[in-house]
């Protein structure tokens, strides 16, 4: 009977002379996202409050963060959508795993409240700089306070 020495350094199963393999525990990857959705002008102050909610509110339930909620409120459209002349603008911005965008997607689809929508994912150096402008305390540490 033979007996093979193994070299501590290899890894069982590794191909002797080969580097060793390192594995990395990779956990769920959040990436900053901005949110522009158009609401029928015609509704309620409420109803649009709902369906801002709702979305936030879905975004969080799957371990999201939304970071700010900005209404623009009603603005012309260049051209007639879905039968109408204007809209109501609501930005999000937030930070979510991509799973939960096609959901986000098909929730916005289906809304009839919804007229448009668009998730654009931001560059790490643009979320960044938002987030620094937008915490609170970042003016104080600008001016040297």
């Amino acid at each position: 009977m033979t007996t093979v020495q193994s070299d501590p350094a290899v890894p069982f199963g590794a191909a002797p002379g080969l580097g060793a393999r390192v594995r990395r525990e990779v956990g769920p990857l959040v990436r900053p996202y901005e949110l522009m959705v158009i609401l029928d002008a015609g509704l309620e102050e409420d109803a649009i409050r709902s369906v801002i909610d709702r979305t936030t509110e879905l975004v969080r339930s799957r371990g999201g963060n939304v970071t700010s909620t900005d209404r623009w409120g009603r603005r012309r459209f260049a051209y007639e959508l879905k039968h109408r002349w204007e809209g109501y603008y609501v930005l999000l911005r937030f930070e979510a795993e991509a799973p939960v965008i096609a959901e986000l997607d098909r929730f916005l689809h289906l809304a009839d409240e919804v007229l448009r929508h668009k998730v654009v994912r931001l560059p790490e150096k643009l979320a960044g700089a938002a987030l620094s402008t937008t915490a609170p305390g970042a003016s104080k540490e600008a001016n040297g306070a």
